[in-house]
């Protein structure tokens, strides 16, 4: 299982949020790409970013800092907010972004990913952020009557790289993930699924650790990396161990 960092960005700064609420932020750092080399230099194989601003203004707000950010790192990044048309996708494939998350267009404009992952194979992932199981979009401010299960299946067969699973009432409160929700989500499809929200200990690695034989083959983690909670070469090296999942 791969352990993936998160770097969340609001104006241009490495925050973490509670629940996805903008107004509810903890600034960690001034410099977003330190951070993204910090974890680098840690043993981190995939960096997460997120344009905050971007998700919740509908298009690309920090691009300058994520193109810094993309120079300053040796290994893939997976960026996501505010991506709502294929030129936005290029002109962030073109600055060396690995795979770019899409999210609110998978809802609103399903066809448009579908062309997208055609045209950029391996290169696009599905977030799905899901409140009670029912779909977020536009930033987590609407809650549509979509199942996160059903909105994954509508992409099978699509060329999608993986599904990044959200549970938004955990994300940042380190309360644990939702195992039954990921379960759920990675056993109703093939694609892969990235788990996320709510990861606090090494624990919460264990045990998402069974689900890797469902297909969950990563895990993002945010706060808990930040508040020193969860020490990442030890998560890396508890992630290493497959004889786990198979206890």
């Amino acid at each position: 299982m791969i352990i993936i960092p998160a770097v969340d960005i609001k104006n241009g700064k490495c925050v973490r949020l509670l629940q996805g609420r903008m107004s509810d932020d903890t600034v960690y750092s001034d410099d977003p790409a330190a951070m993204a080399v910090k974890w680098e230099r840690l043993g981190a194989q995939i960096i997460h970013v997120i344009d905050l601003d971007g998700a919740f203004s509908k298009h690309p707000q920090n691009m300058a800092v994520i193109s810094e950010l993309a120079q300053s790192v040796q290994v893939p990044i997976q960026l996501g907010g505010g991506i709502r048309n294929e030129k936005t996708v290029a002109t962030y494939l073109e600055m060396g972004i690995r795979r770019l998350i899409i999210g609110t267009e998978a809802i609103k404009n399903p066809d448009f990913v579908k062309r997208i992952c055609k045209t950029y194979p391996d290169q696009i992932i599905v977030g799905i952020d899901a409140r009670n199981g029912k779909v977020a979009i536009d930033g987590w401010t609407q809650t549509t009557q979509v199942e996160a299960v059903d909105l994954a299946r509508a992409f099978e067969d699509c060329g999608v790289a993986a599904i990044n699973f959200t549970d938004i009432q955990r994300d940042g409160m380190q309360t644990g993930p939702n195992l039954e929700a990921t379960r759920q989500l990675a056993a109703a499809v093939s694609i892969p699924v990235v788990a996320s929200g709510g990861v606090s200990s090494i624990q919460d690695i264990k045990d998402l650790l069974t689900l890797e034989k469902l297909g969950v083959m990563g895990v993002i983690v945010g706060k808990a990396l930040y508040s020193g909670d969860l020490d990442l070469t030890m998560a890396l090296k508890m992630a290493q161990q497959p004889s786990i999942a198979d206890d």
